[in-house]
């Protein structure tokens, strides 16, 4: 594992107070299943996105400001009753795709999970609907892991807009924001635990280390991070 420390800053003995995962592309390798899932529901409108331009803009996005995206880029219209028809549909595809097995955990996410003690409270930050996410954590048994679950269905604006972090710091009764450490996998996620006031550490699961500079650190992978790692990255 290649660990990258951007900044630190040396302070009096401070305690990590909370870890917040974001989801797809941190804990399970669900991108590329969400990318298809688009692409399935926006066939019938006649639009298809690239895997690179998926990356470029709509990663990190919940699928409601996704959708709205993505049908202003090519001029139609997209009512209310549409958008919400959309997203149920998108959701159905993704949870067939977690139910046959196919969504895969990512190296150490599992592990770091449960080797938290309950005494530090973790969470999920994500753009993902909560239907997507349940299943996947229950089958890993690490549902009663979390103290918060922020999803899509909670906000109404997305990363990277701070709204989520803050909304789940404010569910684990953090106080100080720089005292709790996110864990992201795109530009858009950073930004919006950096503008929420936490630090950050950055996997190169999604996007190569030189798209995720604004991270604290930077990892290849979960498989050597633990609550040492975690730690250092408020000091």
């Amino acid at each position: 594992m290649r660990l990258t420390i951007v900044k630190r800053k040396h302070t009096f003995f401070i305690m990590l107070q909370a870890v917040i995962f974001d989801f797809d592309g941190v804990i399970v390798d669900s991108e590329k299943f969400h990318f298809k899932a688009f692409n399935s529901v926006l066939s019938s409108d006649g639009i298809e996105i690239e895997w690179e331009i998926y990356k470029d803009i709509y990663i990190g996005l919940n699928d409601r400001d996704a959708l709205k995206t993505v049908y202003k880029k090519n001029h139609k219209h997209l009512s209310s009753k549409k958008i919400k028809q959309l997203i149920i549909e998108k959701s159905t595809i993704f949870e067939r795709y977690a139910k046959d097995g196919e969504i895969s955990t990512l190296p150490g996410a599992i592990q770091l999970i449960k080797s938290i003690p309950i005494r530090l409270p973790i969470g999920i930050c994500s753009g993902a609907l909560r239907t997507d996410i349940d299943p996947i954590i229950k089958y890993h048994c690490i549902t009663e892991n979390f103290k918060t679950i922020v999803t899509a269905e909670n906000t109404k604006k997305s990363k990277p807009n701070p709204d989520p972090y803050l909304l789940a710091l404010d569910n684990m009764e953090i106080k100080n924001p720089s005292n709790a450490v996110a864990i992201e996998d795109t530009p858009a996620g950073i930004q919006s635990a950096k503008k929420a006031g936490m630090k950050v550490l950055a996997v190169t699961h999604s996007f190569s280390a030189d798209y995720l500079t604004d991270a604290d650190a930077i990892a290849n992978s979960l498989k050597k991070v633990n609550r040492k790692t975690l730690e250092d990255l408020i000091l």
